[in-house]
């Protein structure tokens, strides 16, 4: 797995041994990217279920100005630790161990809001209506910020009325990418 565009492009990424992380394909995450292509340039990023942080440093070689990584397993956070230092982008990113399927009171010392915020959680673990309850409650989203889940069709996005809206939303195969933004 690489890296696809922008200042750290061809750069090789790990991912942690095993399939308990699923890492988003070069093809997804291409495709999705065009679609945010002129959103990105000095945004906040965070990346929720964040896996190998393929997302967030994506973000980031795209012109993101820092990105904030949290994740629960182990083995992923060694990986996102090892790719981050790797890359060099130690000073622009922040790596939390965290469930948050929970909350996300992590990011209460985080005086800044997010621009851009993508989750990827486990296909089919009811993961997404648990993460966008943390998000919202959080107070972590700016006004403006576009909300990216990565989730299996079987298991559709739910959002709360009056909170986030669906705007788009694309198949790529047995997997739906859907976009939301906070209504205002």
């Amino acid at each position: 797995m690489r890296v696809i565009s922008g200042t750290l492009r061809g750069r090789r990424l790990i991912a942690p041994p095993g399939m308990a992380t699923r890492p988003t394909t070069d093809r997804i995450r291409e495709s999705l990217f065009n679609i945010l292509a002129g959103s990105i340039q000095d945004r906040r990023v965070l990346d929720l279920f964040a896996g190998t942080g393929a997302l967030g440093i994506e973000a980031i070689s795209r012109g993101a100005a820092s990105a904030v990584f949290v994740d629960q397993a182990r083995a992923a956070l060694a990986a996102i630790r090892r790719n981050i230092r790797d890359l060099g982008l130690d000073a622009r990113t922040r790596i939390i161990h965290w469930d948050i399927r929970k909350n996300l009171n992590c990011l209460a010392s985080d005086p800044q809001a997010f621009d851009l915020v993508f989750m990827d959680p486990p296909y089919e673990t009811h993961a997404v209506a648990p993460a966008l309850r943390a998000l919202i409650s959080s107070g972590a989203m700016a006004p403006d910020t576009r909300v990216i889940i990565e989730h299996s069709a079987r298991e559709p996005v739910h959002h709360p009325m009056g909170t986030l809206a669906l705007v788009d939303q694309r198949r790529f195969g047995k997997t739906l990418v859907s976009f939301m933004k906070p209504v205002l």
